[in-house]
């Protein structure tokens, strides 16, 4: 049985060895950075998983991070998408995800501390001028409210916009419940909305836009049946039992209690609207570093709090 995940490194863990990917690790105290490059076709239908580069990074106190700290996150989080963006043009920002429910509400709550410039590259005082980057940001809602596809309503704003790159921000799901709300993945595979939840929508991504589609992404849930198969792997373990010998019959009984009813279950924490918060200011720290690298970080954090 193959318990899902949004993020690539752990299709990775779980497909040890698997040719087509190539992997690089590297440490910064506390803060854990991982590369990895989906070459092959092959690689990418075994993880399932898009062709491209995925950049990982967790810090496993993120949630109670210090300032320092969560400067580092939002630095790292700036290179990586700096990485992966090309260096002239304007950018549109796409909040994914239900601002109403709050484990779905990341991406419109990041833009709400987004410095948006595409409006005042030409407005702004003698000492900005010719140093802003043009960005532009959108929340499309969930086609349960709006009736509308978001990559239909992506589509049509760059169509009018023009930009030279999109930036789509969603809430993922995590295999490894200890990766809720500290770990980001980048990537330049873009996104398919709601796939956090399992509820696949038609993706945003280069093929389908005809732009380059950059995807940042927190896991903010876990499946109930992986809750349920870890527990029951602890259980054999204490019992000095094989967990491989049993595999099979421990599937089947996840399978029977978690799907039953009202199908599968995805679990969040309870503190999930502080934890939110907190990781969508380290996320448009990040970005907005990433987008304006002719601004000092005392300049960004000035125009992001009080305006051009």
């Amino acid at each position: 049985m193959q318990y899902r995940t949004d993020l690539a490194v752990e299709s990775r863990e779980q497909s040890a060895g698997l040719s087509g990917v190539v992997s690089r690790e590297i440490k910064h105290g506390d803060l854990e950075e991982v590369h990895v490059v989906i070459e092959t076709a092959e690689a990418a239908r075994a993880l399932e998983k898009d062709q491209g580069t995925y950049i990982t990074l967790t810090h496993p106190f993120l949630s109670h991070a210090c300032a320092k700290e969560r400067l580092e996150m939002a630095q790292a989080l700036s290179s990586a998408v700096r990485e992966l963006l090309p260096p002239f043009g304007d950018v549109l920002v796409v909040g994914l995800g239900n601002r109403h429910m709050t484990a779905d509400a990341l991406g419109s709550r990041v833009l709400e501390d987004l410095l948006i410039t595409r409006h005042l590259k030409d407005m702004t005082d003698e000492a900005l001028r010719g140093r802003l980057r043009g960005v532009c940001a959108a929340a499309p809602g969930v086609l349960g409210i709006t009736g509308m596809e978001t990559a239909e309503v992506v589509k049509g704003i760059a169509q009018r916009v023009q930009p030279a790159a999109i930036i789509a921000i969603d809430a993922l799901a995590a295999r490894d419940s200890s990766r809720i709300c500290t770990t980001i993945q980048i990537t330049d595979t873009g996104i398919r909305p709601g796939s956090g939840v399992g509820n696949h929508r038609a993706g945003l991504n280069k093929d389908a836009l005809g732009i380059p589609v950059i995807a940042v992404g927190v896991p903010m849930v876990v499946y109930a049946s992986v809750i349920a198969r870890d527990a029951l792997s602890l259980l054999l373990a204490d019992m000095g039992m094989e967990e491989e010998a049993h595999a099979q019959a421990m599937d089947s009984l996840i399978g029977k209690i978690s799907c039953q009813g009202l199908g599968e279950l995805v679990v969040t924490p309870r503190e999930v609207d502080e934890l939110v918060g907190k990781v969508a200011r380290i996320i448009a720290d990040g970005l907005n570093m990433a987008l304006q690298p002719r601004l000092s970080e005392e300049e960004i954090q000035y125009l992001s709090h009080d305006g051009v």
